[in-house]
């Protein structure tokens, strides 16, 4: 769950990948006391954007993203990336992770409050580096 229901920036090309990401992609259904908002339903809120009008602080696939739990004041930098590339010991997580699925389409400013595994967090987005792939 996030904050607000506003609409979300994903580019153009992203969106493709990703959508045939979550079509491709067998969900295993777990049992969890909080619902929490898959890929898909995010992609339902998506206004998309050509490469050139992408702004370079939104974060999207690629992306390097430091954020600041705001629980417990700690800072993180991550790469989101698709499942195949996610390895947490480079910290690259697959935008289908709840971290992943929470911070797609967000902006360096924005503040997200997402259900996570270990319970409700609320995350501010301190800066993004786009790695825009040619």
């Amino acid at each position: 769950m996030e904050t607000t229901q506003n609409k979300i920036l994903i580019l153009k090309e992203d969106y493709l990948l990703l959508n045939a990401c979550v079509k491709n992609t067998k969900m295993v259904t777990m049992k969890e006391s909080h619902p929490t908002r898959t890929l898909s339903e995010e992609l339902k809120r998506a206004v998309l954007v050509d490469r050139d009008d992408f702004p370079e602080d939104v974060i999207r696939l690629n992306s390097v993203v430091t954020i600041k739990d705001m629980g417990n004041g700690n800072e993180i930098s991550l790469r989101i990336v698709l499942p195949e590339f996610a390895d947490i010991k480079q910290k690259k997580i697959s935008v289908l992770a709840p971290m992943g699925t929470a911070l797609i389409g967000f902006k360096k400013g924005d503040s997200v409050t997402w259900q996570m595994p270990s319970g409700i967090k609320k995350l501010l987005i301190l800066e993004v580096k786009a790695e825009l792939v040619v």
